[in-house]
């Protein structure tokens, strides 16, 4: 049987070799492999308040941690989900007989922004209601995924684009990108019912889309048609239904930001 000593001394090298800067995955892996094993033998892989010894907690709160930027690194989403999951009773069950992490508004802001990637905003919400309401908009990870969400939900996609070179972490560029795929494919269906066909330029920058190159993998990926002579895309939907006024005002809104933001950067 694992030892308290022991399984410390494995939460100590799973940190050490996530933050190294050549962190090797496949050994921070097997370590919590071991260390998994080890929570199963103290009886910390399903605390219970009162009847597990604290200092074990915290070492198991912090293996779990590791696992769910382990997970993201190995781009493993159900993995992550299933380590929050398990974070959440270190985070609120326990929270009165632990200390605080300072991986926790990090790992929440992480996961809120996965729930965004997924477009599960009902889930979305009801994470925000369990965190303190003054983290809301003081803290930075939790706050960057509440702006977010506003310009989603205000269509405002330019806004979500120009926050990347805000965006720290691998860990949270991964899930960006992901948003932002779903974004671009959002925009793209829209598109398809709104327009015949875009000039080359301007969906490229209507979908965020660096260059021609990016432009046409995506045509390719939707079934698009690009005439290069004519630098026009043609999306060639068979979907001839009447095209709903919002979307024309939201695709059009964007493409305008978008340029205002080339010309200002």
């Amino acid at each position: 049987m694992m030892t308290v000593q022991q399984l410390d001394v494995l939460r100590d090298q799973l940190k050490q070799e996530l933050s190294s800067s050549s962190s090797n995955l496949q050994k921070v892996g097997q370590l919590l492999t071991q260390a998994k094993v080890g929570l199963i033998e103290l009886g910390a892989f399903v605390p219970v308040a009162g009847k597990t010894d604290p200092n074990v907690l915290v070492t198991a709160r912090d293996i779990l941690e590791a696992g769910a930027y382990y997970s993201v690194r190995i781009k493993d989403i159900a993995s992550f989900e299933r380590y929050i999951a398990q974070l959440n009773t270190y985070y609120h069950d326990l929270a009165s007989v632990l200390p605080p992490s300072t991986q926790m508004y990090p790992l929440i802001g992480l996961n809120l922004l996965r729930l965004l990637s997924q477009n599960r905003l009902s889930d979305f919400h009801t994470a925000l209601e369990t965190i303190d309401l003054d983290q809301l908009q003081s803290n930075q990870f939790i706050k960057q995924a509440v702006d977010l969400e506003q310009f989603l939900m205000e269509g405002s996609y330019n806004k979500v684009w120009s926050t990347r070179s805000t965006v720290q972490g691998e860990e949270f560029m991964f899930f960006y990108d992901i948003l932002i795929s779903t974004i671009r494919h959002e925009i793209a269906s829209c598109s398809e019912k709104a327009y015949e066909y875009l000039p080359l330029n301007d969906a490229s920058t209507l979908l965020f889309l660096k260059n021609t190159e990016e432009l046409l993998n995506f045509a390719n990926e939707r079934g698009w048609k690009v005439n290069p002579a004519e630098q026009k895309v043609y999306f060639g939907t068979e979907d001839d239904s009447i095209v709903e006024i919002p979307q024309e005002q939201i695709i059009t809104r964007t493409l305008g930001y978008a340029r205002e933001l080339e010309r200002i950067v």
